[in-house]
């Protein structure tokens, strides 16, 4: 049987995403001299883990890819004057009180026009914009990610993000910090929130911004981010969400008909498109689950219709689809530009929830027999179990996103290894992930066999939401996992590994630099950052 027989096609994908698989391998960016084979001392891993609290930010510039990636020229002036092209080519009567927009993100030379002629509905200098727009390449589950960044950067200059308003939505445990989710073309491959940038940035003189990008959501954490978002809006404020309707085609796995394509397609377009006229989420979201509808901005989408409320009103600024623009609906994708005009309605603020809620003695009883519950059912099935197999009741702070790693002892040796370093899945699943990714992927050891199940011992380390540091003197060796980042190079120690190897915080910087592709001085150098996080420990006792 082979070995990946246990793993599901989202785990297959989960566990491609550079930066956040980390194997306990030295010098693998993939986070791996965590664990040596000596278990690291009782004492050390019972100590209780506090948050670290990072210092005001100093600047840091996101710099999208997405010119060099060719979704745009490179070249300020050339794309300042095809982006002015395409505001001039859009006609479009203005519309009065403009609070929210639905755009594409396609390239400019699909759906340019159609967001133009969307943002051309009005001419009013908001304070503050932000962009909902959905993972396409990133796994995310019931989380939506902000950048912890100050400023983004296109091709047309710098754009400050609303830090302040950014920090209060870190406060609520749906809102996390997932780097990969904003990036393009280091670990990411994420165009939807950035492609909207510079459009913006031709037609607005000045704001800040907010960039937001939104993983799989159940319609409870729709709600959830919605009511939040709502809470900290204002009249000043304009909310985008960013996306591309209906993708027809066998590449896109969406061939519900074969034949009238135009006539069908608009269809189940316009299906959509009623449910959003009448600010109806659950409707837009059965819709889009009846249908089968391949709307990939449908989360983004859902959270703005729960932000809207009466007497919002919403209307279709344009539609058009790729196959009638290329003559061929072989393979097609529509794009919609919508504009909501009234007012943001004030609504109470929403009492913030910690982004790693405490487990109880309960929680960690609970995440254990989890553990071991689904090495067992996997290794017998060759499949991994729903939690509703198991018979493991699942608390809040279980659904928590949360970063965890799962080791395996066998004999008080290391037996596997295996986690994440960023929260993007619910603490509960990234637990099960993870036993069976310690048990059957860790490429030092041969996959664990059932008649060893009785020996295993498993531990399960929850680790908090990374936060930057200013200096290294803020870093405690034993306490903090390390994650250092240089000029797209990165690499990521577990609290463990200092204590276990012996070293000092000099020696452990250099190694991390090491590990990371860089020389061992590179720790030192001031374009060198570093963010820490700390480990909840919980063990079997035998």
């Amino acid at each position: 049987m082979p070995v990946n027989t246990c793993y599901t096609p989202r785990m297959q994908r989960t566990l491609a995403i550079l930066g956040l698989l980390c194997l306990c391998l030295p010098g693998l960016l993939l986070v791996n001299s965590c664990r040596k084979e000596t278990p690291a001392p009782k004492e050390e891993q019972a100590k209780p883990q506090a948050k670290a609290i990072a210092e005001p930010m100093p600047k840091s510039v996101l710099r999208s890819q997405l010119a060099t990636m060719g979704w745009y020229t490179a070249q300020p002036e050339t794309l300042s004057r095809q982006i002015e092209g395409l505001f001039q080519e859009a006609q479009v009567e203005p519309i009065d009180d403009v609070i929210a927009l639905i755009l594409p993100h396609a390239g400019y030379a699909y759906s340019g026009v159609i967001a133009a002629e969307g943002l051309k509905t009005t001419d009013k200098e908001y304070k503050r914009i932000l962009v909902i727009g959905p993972s396409h390449s990133v796994p995310m589950e019931e989380i939506l990610s902000v950048p912890r960044v100050t400023h983004y950067e296109t091709p047309l200059g710098e754009v400050p993000l609303d830090v302040e308003f950014i920090n209060k939505l870190l406060e609520y445990s749906v809102f996390r910090n997932v780097p990969q989710a904003h990036e393009f073309g280091r670990g990411g491959q994420e165009h939807s929130v950035q492609i909207e940038l510079p459009l913006l940035q031709h037609s607005r003189s000045a704001f800040k911004f907010v960039p937001i990008v939104a993983g799989q959501c159940s319609r409870q954490t729709v709600t959830k981010a919605a009511n939040i978002l709502s809470s900290l809006v204002d009249n000043d404020t304009l909310v985008i969400a960013s996306s591309d309707f209906v993708h027809y085609g066998p590449r896109f796995g969406y061939v519900p008909f074969e034949e009238d394509h135009k006539e069908q397609i608009e269809k189940i377009d316009m299906g959509a498109y009623e449910h959003i006229e009448r600010l109806d989420c659950k409707g837009f979201l059965d819709y889009k689950h009846r249908t089968g509808a391949t709307i990939c901005g449908h989360v983004p989408i859902a959270v703005l219709l729960a932000m809207l409320g009466e007497p919002t009103e919403a209307k279709l600024v344009e539609y058009a689809t790729s196959g009638e623009m290329g003559g061929d609906f072989t393979h097609s994708v529509s794009y919609l530009s919508i504009a909501f005009s009234g007012t943001w309605s004030d609504r109470a603020a929403v009492e913030p929830q910690a982004n790693d809620p405490n487990l109880t003695e309960q929680d960690r009883k609970r995440l254990l027999t989890l553990a071991r519950k689904t090495m067992d059912f996997c290794l017998e099935k060759r499949r991994i179990p729903d939690v509703s197999e198991l018979g493991v009741s699942i608390s809040d702070a279980m659904r928590c996103p949360r970063a965890a790693f799962v080791t395996l002892k066998k004999d008080g040796r290391l037996r596997g290894c295996i986690g994440y370093i960023m929260p993007v899945e619910p603490l509960y699943q990234t637990v099960q992930q993870n036993t069976v990714n310690a048990s059957t992927r860790d490429s030092r050891f041969s996959p664990v066999q059932p008649n060893e199940l009785a020996s295993i011992e498993i531990e399960i380390s929850a680790l908090s939401v990374p936060e930057s540091v200013s200096s290294i003197k803020d870093i405690v060796l034993g306490k903090h996992g390390i994650i250092l980042e240089k000029k797209g190079h990165r690499a990521v120690f577990l609290p463990q590994v200092a204590p276990e190897q012996g070293w000092n915080l000099s020696e452990t910087l250099s190694h991390l630099a090491q590990k990371a592709g860089l020389s061992k001085n590179a720790w030192q150098q001031p374009d060198t950052t570093f963010s820490v996080f700390t480990a909840e420990i919980i063990e079997e006792s035998h």
